[in-house]
């Protein structure tokens, strides 16, 4: 009993990995390229979109990841860094994305509903 289970906890502990590895590369994948959205977050930005958030929260690093590195083309505040422009701007939780018009998204919202609120369009 005791060689079997030598032979098979291993096994299957490298099964595991293998089905842990096939997940997160799938998860790694679905992210877009760098600067696969460059003209969707300099359409963002020219349109007046900003989003405020906080380096430490977790849903706004996770706003950021699907821009991959076309991040750096969205405008962006830092409100730790910002205090007081974000409580003049009514922030109150994170992320939260404006507009020129005076809406507030709340919440990650990812670029399809940022898509349909700004009218910039995902090549």
């Amino acid at each position: 009993m005791l060689l079997k289970l030598k032979i098979i906890l291993p096994i299957a502990i490298g099964v595991l990995g293998l089905v842990l590895l096939v997940l997160f590369a799938g998860a790694w994948g679905s992210k877009k390229n760098a600067g696969e959205l460059d003209a969707f977050a300099q359409c963002l930005t020219a349109k007046g979109a900003v989003m405020y958030g906080a380096e430490w929260c977790p849903h706004c690093q996770n706003e950021k990841a699907v821009f991959g590195e076309s991040f750096r083309l969205v405008k962006y505040v830092e409100c730790p860094d910002n205090p007081q422009l974000c409580l003049e701007t009514g922030i109150q939780g994170y992320p939260t994305w404006t507009f020129p018009d005076g809406r507030k998204l709340v919440g990650e919202q990812g670029i399809n509903k940022l898509a349909e609120a700004s009218g910039c369009e995902i090549k």
